[in-house]
Order: structure tokens, then sequence, then C-alpha cells
């Protein structure tokens, strides 16, 4: 199962999408909330490594470490979340949501901080790449945030109880 996941999450992200409209989030989560904070950590940041090089918006260098770290996060995020349910998932939908939202600001931050360090070597001292970086990124953060928060809302639920009944599982995450 772990497999799959991650071969679905890996084709999905490297399908030319609107930037910021992803499903990796969502599926590292969900591994982590099923398999553990490790699983999900580790698989999110294997898609990130892969994706980093063979993105459709091309090569991340510099920015693939924070990008891995990012998506790591989240996963473990998944893991951590799972040791709250008590088996009443479905009533939790907007928690699931708003650490979504919150996730993703993390990974939007740490990949901004990326983007500043490439900026620093055309010259900018880090307080500058930083601010640029940052007042760029902030349209394509509104706009993961907000996906990611819908995403997380409707389909985190019907994904996990999805792959528990295909692996036989009870009614616990």
């Amino acid at each position: 199962m772990l497999s799959m996941l991650t071969a679905l999450c890996l084709s999905i992200q490297l399908i030319p999408r609107p930037m910021n409209v992803e499903f990796t989030s969502l599926i590292a989560f969900v591994t982590g909330m099923l398999f553990g904070s490790m699983y999900g950590g580790l698989m999110g940041a294997l898609v990130m490594f892969v994706n980093g090089f063979f993105s459709p918006y091309g090569f991340a260098g510099v920015v693939m470490p924070f990008q891995i770290g990012g998506m790591g996060a989240i996963g473990i995020g998944g893991g951590l979340y799972a040791r709250t349910t008590d088996g009443k998932l479905s009533a939790r939908v907007a928690e699931a949501a708003v650490l979504g939202a919150f996730l993703t600001f993390v990974y939007d931050g740490l990949t901004n901080m990326g983007t500043a360090v490439f900026l620093t070597t055309s010259g900018l001292t880090f307080p500058q790449a930083l601010t640029v970086a940052l007042i760029s990124g902030v349209v394509p953060s509104i706009i993961h945030i907000c996906w990611n928060a819908g995403l997380f809302f409707f389909a985190t639920v019907p994904l996990v109880e999805a792959i528990r009944k295909i692996l036989g599982g009870g009614d616990r995450v």
C-alpha cells in the first residue's frame, strides 16, 4: 500500500497542473495517519526529492531540501494527528482542514526560505532576499493554503476510510 501511495503521489505530482494545486500534501498526511509519522514523513520527503529533479516546473535546485523538509513535516503531522483521534474521524473534518492549512503555511514558509537562499546568489543580502521571497510568495501561498484547507476538509476522511477498507482495518486510525 505504501508503494502504491508513493507511486500515485509521484505520478500526480509530475503531471503539469496549476502551481500550488497539488495532492502530495494530502497523501503524505494520510500516509502518516495510517502508517505512522516515520512513513508519512519519509514518503513526503521521497516524493519531493524525485519531484525536485522531474517537476514540470524544472529542477528545484537549492530549494529542494526545503521542499523535502516541508513535505516530510506534513507526513509527520499526519502521524501525530492520528494519535489524537478517538475513532470518530468523520466528526473531525474541520480539524483536518485547519491542520492542512497550518502545515501548508509551514511548508510554504520553508520553501520561501529556500527561495531566499537561492536569491542570495544574485548578490542580495539574506534579509533582502527573504523580503523578496516572502512578498513574491504571498499570492501563491494563499492559493496553496486555501486549496489544501479545502482538500483536507473534503478528502481526508474519505481517503482514510477507503484505504482502511482496502487494508481490511478496523474503525480506528
